[in-house]
């Protein structure tokens, strides 16, 4: 395949507030990026922003006002229930909350088993997947006769990534993943997605408010601010010595450990300017 695998162009969605008369209000400006086979995006702003938006659309669970989302050199912005359950092969999602995002009545193994049956292994090919499965996220086998309420957080998490593995996907939107978890499982987290990475060249589009999150994880960053997209480039450079005020700000606004540094910041965050817009 040429190109990217996953291109974003001019992106705009618009929503209609309830009322009569009442106009669409629009939450995405044009936005344009694109995400390479095997590569993270890191996708970074702070509530309201737009960032979870971008990946409901490229998810097809909000519909775009304008623009084009293109998987693999095909347009998915308007295809329509049975073409997108075709697609769900190649493009998985984990969600921000692994309390819910897990179905509370069924066992470890029938949820991990249920999407793979759906597209088409046996019974037998999709148990034997299960256990593969459980191995590559650090759970232990018997894990698969067990309830999502028998696990911590973190734990919960591991068996989210490993439904959205299980049909080996090309592309992973990843929705504020780890925001849920205590920082030292985040971390764990976080380097079990680079391993599946490694592993698998599965393409991330991950989505966070921490600049420091989407530091550890991401090939390049991307900044969203009020649905417009004011900088990107590679993780290291955005994350490190932004350009943007805005980028600035977030990155001001990670906690460190030091009290002395941490007041410093606070004090370097409150000189800049509150709406950057340049």
């Amino acid at each position: 395949m040429t190109g990217p695998l996953l291109d974003i162009t001019d992106l705009r969605v618009a929503f209609r507030p309830r009322g009569f008369r009442a106009r669409p209000l629009e939450v995405l400006h044009g936005v344009s990026l694109q995400v390479g086979a095997g590569e993270t995006l890191g996708l970074v702003g702070e509530s309201g922003s737009g960032k979870t938006t971008i990946g409901r659309t490229v998810l097809g669970l909000v519909r775009a006002s304008g623009g084009s989302v293109r998987f693999e050199g095909r347009e998915i912005g308007g295809l329509g229930a049975r073409q997108r359950r075709a697609l769900a092969k190649d493009i998985q999602v984990v969600f921000q909350d692994p309390y819910s995002s897990l179905n509370p009545s069924m066992t470890i193994g029938d949820i991990l088993t249920e999407p793979l049956v759906v597209q088409g292994a046996t019974a037998r090919e999709a148990r034997t997947r299960v256990r593969t499965l459980l191995d590559q996220v650090g759970l232990p086998s018997d894990a698969a006769d067990r309830l999502p309420r028998e696990f911590s957080g973190g734990q919960r998490q591991r068996i989210a990534i490993a439904r959205a593995i299980a049909p080996e996907p090309k592309l992973i939107v990843c929705d504020e993943p780890v925001s849920a978890l205590d920082l030292s499982t985040q971390a764990r987290v976080l380097d079990l997605f680079i391993d599946i990475q490694r592993r698998t060249g599965a393409a991330y589009l991950f989505i966070s408010h921490d600049l420091a999150v989407v530091r550890h994880i991401s090939h390049r960053v991307a900044v969203l601010y009020r649905g417009e997209l004011v900088e990107t480039g590679p993780a290291a450079t955005v994350t490190s010595t932004p350009e943007h005020p805005y980028t600035r700000r977030l990155l001001l606004a990670a906690p460190v450990a030091d009290p002395i540094e941490q007041r410093k910041r606070r004090e370097a965050r409150r000189q800049l300017t509150p709406h950057p817009t340049t």
